[in-house]
């Protein structure tokens, strides 16, 4: 069924991947094995070997996972799916399945600061270096590639000033160039932006955020044409384990079912709390792609169905007042996870990006007034009540 194309991304999200059992289940099972019982020694051998598919041990092959694998690559428009234990798994896997000791990557400077930590400290130990640009112009990007640049890396919109990068003009050059283009598509899921029918190669996941949606487990997934998925990652995931659960690839896959409809009635309410902030004196600055004003806003609503569920905003006086904002707060949860039907808030510099140089902190934007709410399913009316008896101050 994710081969067919008559079938909208609401249909497959509740169809995909299904493969029923010989009790003919309705719900998807979950099969909470590590491993898997072969007929006979011959059959043993032909499923290591690969000249018999089947499941082998769950480390690399199980049912529930393949199941998620399916419905997810359904609602991208992938030919393949590895799904991995985390959002930064999935990078790491990337990374070590496609690069080589001597390659080089371009990246945006705007993405999340673990994403930072890991191309620029653990990805150099390895010889793979990492050249940070500001996002928005395609010719900075060309600009900092080398023969040797093999990976362009972005996020869009990016975490957490929601810059929106033009997907479609970044896969042009680095077909160009020789390279692949990966996008980390996190705040958007396919169900609001689709990267491959843009041109990237690679999509990557946080699946603990959207994709679950309902903040109960981690994982993550990368997408994209078999001879990189099933070819490249694939045999990485399998050497090297970094194994999404079956249980919490059955939290997941249940998750997808009302991907379309969270991710539209988020939207929603996201920009209804931007315009309010827009309007509040007390906020300097509002970063919503569903805002006129935004710098982006005309690609995002070329390549994006709504803004998204990501408000990130600059309180005026700093820190001290952007805390005071947050700690007021008695219906939003103070946590930097993002993507839950429960509306989040949090304080970049000293959370998400407190780990990163206050040099790159600085280059990416994120200032000690900026903060992030990741909206969820409340009321728009006591999301706005929530917010202000911090403003007020």
């Amino acid at each position: 069924m994710q081969n067919d194309d008559t079938y909208d991304l609401e249909t497959l999200a509740v169809r995909a991947g299904i493969h029923r059992s010989q009790f003919n289940e309705h719900s998807e099972a979950m099969y909470l094995t590590s491993s898997f019982v072969f007929e006979n020694a011959a059959q043993a051998a032909a499923r290591f070997s690969g000249a018999e598919p089947g499941n082998i041990y769950s480390r690399f092959t199980n049912p529930t996972v393949t199941a998620m694998q399916e419905r997810l690559a359904a609602l991208e428009g992938a030919e393949a799916c590895v799904a991995t234990a985390s959002g930064m798994s999935a990078i790491v896997a990337t990374v070590m399945a496609l690069l080589k000791a001597g390659d080089h990557v371009v990246c945006a400077s705007g993405v999340f600061g673990a994403t930072v930590q890991l191309f620029n400290t653990i990805f150099s130990r390895f010889g793979v270096q990492t050249t940070f640009v500001d996002g928005g112009d395609p010719a900075e990007w060309e600009r900092a590639m080398t023969p040797a640049t093999r990976l362009l890396f972005l996020e869009t919109p990016s975490n957490p000033l929601t810059e929106v990068l033009d997907i479609a003009a970044l896969a042009s050059l680095a077909r160009k160039r020789g390279a692949l283009l990966a996008v980390d598509n996190c705040f958007c899921s396919p169900a609001l932006q689709k990267p491959l029918e843009l041109g990237a190669d690679l999509v990557i996941h946080s699946a603990t955020k959207y994709l679950d949606g309902q903040g109960r487990v981690m994982g993550g997934a990368v997408l994209g044409r078999k001879d990189l998925i099933t070819d490249a990652v694939f045999p990485f995931q399998r050497t090297a384990g970094f194994t999404l659960s079956a249980f919490n690839a059955w939290v997941i896959m249940k998750g997808l079912e009302t991907l379309a409809i969270r991710m539209e009635a988020q939207s929603r309410n996201a920009l209804g709390l931007a315009q309010w902030l827009e309007g509040h004196p007390g906020i300097e600055r509002v970063m919503y792609p569903g805002l006129a004003s935004h710098p982006q806003h005309d690609l995002a609503m070329r390549q994006q169905k709504t803004g998204g569920a990501v408000v990130s905003f600059i309180v005026k006086g700093g820190r001290e007042d952007a805390w005071r904002v947050i700690d007021a707060t008695r219906l939003l949860s103070i946590t930097a996870n993002l993507g839950d039907t429960k509306t989040t808030i949090t304080h970049p510099s000293t959370t998400t990006h407190g780990r990163i140089s206050a040099e790159a902190r600085a280059r990416a934007g994120i200032t000690e007034g900026l903060v992030r709410v990741a909206v969820g399913l409340e009321s728009l009316k006591n999301l706005c009540a929530d917010l202000e008896r911090g403003l007020k101050a």
